[in-house]
């Protein structure tokens, strides 16, 4: 239960809602160039039909940012950037839908990716059974291959569960090798869906503060030529 007065944690909560606002706006955007291509890699979370054009949880939000991660897609692929593409994919069984409405199952045109990103190519598909890709064995695998990579750039949905999920997880995982990494998370290839008491502006504002403060490098944008 909330030990406050409503009215205070209101007022209190806005002038918070209101700091981390300009904090986020004050971020910084980066460019592509200064990324190094044996360190770094793209990760394209759920950019996937079942949250951009059909299904219970599709989001015109999600696909708005379809255009310009496709474009980060194929100035990533030119620079010869690995990308790893993470997909939901649930039988009907799934415990995640007790808490989610039933989505993206197996064999369904759902757990596909996205057509533009499709017609990009050159990405490694790595399906997932829950909202956070980092417990697959397949990135597991990918990880422990791939250990020169430090460097993550990461976009897609949903900002608040399997962006924020990944991203802290994947940061914490390198803390606790002793190892340096950079965990990206441009503020515009990022979204989240709205539905009822889940308002997508406050929860993406959120979770982008939260990944700020578990030592995530939120930008702005990723430049690209």
């Amino acid at each position: 239960m909330i030990k406050a007065n409503k009215d205070n944690f209101l007022k209190e909560s806005g002038k918070a809602l209101e700091e981390i606002y300009e904090m986020l706006q004050s971020l910084k955007s980066i460019s592509l160039e200064e990324l190094q291509k044996e360190r770094t890699v793209l990760i394209m979370v759920d950019l996937i039909n079942g949250f951009t054009r059909e299904g219970a949880l599709k989001s015109p939000r999600v696909e708005r940012i379809l255009p310009s991660a496709a474009k980060l897609q194929s100035a990533c692929l030119l620079k010869g950037f690995p990308i790893l593409a993470f997909a939901d994919s649930h039988s009907m069984t799934s415990p995640e839908f007790a808490s989610y409405p039933p989505h993206c199952l197996t064999g369904t045109s759902e757990e596909e990716i996205a057509e533009e990103l499709q017609q990009v190519g050159g990405y490694q598909l790595i399906r997932k059974n829950s909202t956070n890709g980092f417990l697959e064995e397949a990135f597991s695998r990918w990880l422990k291959e791939n250990d020169r990579i430090d460097t993550f750039l990461i976009v897609g949905d949903c900002t608040d569960i399997c962006i924020q999920q990944f991203a802290e997880t994947l940061k914490t995982w390198f803390n606790k090798e002793n190892k340096e990494s950079r965990i990206i998370v441009p503020m515009d290839l990022v979204e989240t869906y709205e539905l009822g008491m889940h308002n997508g502006n406050l929860v993406h504002v959120m979770a982008l503060y939260n990944m700020t403060i578990n030592g995530v490098e939120v930008v702005q944008s990723v430049e690209v030529q």
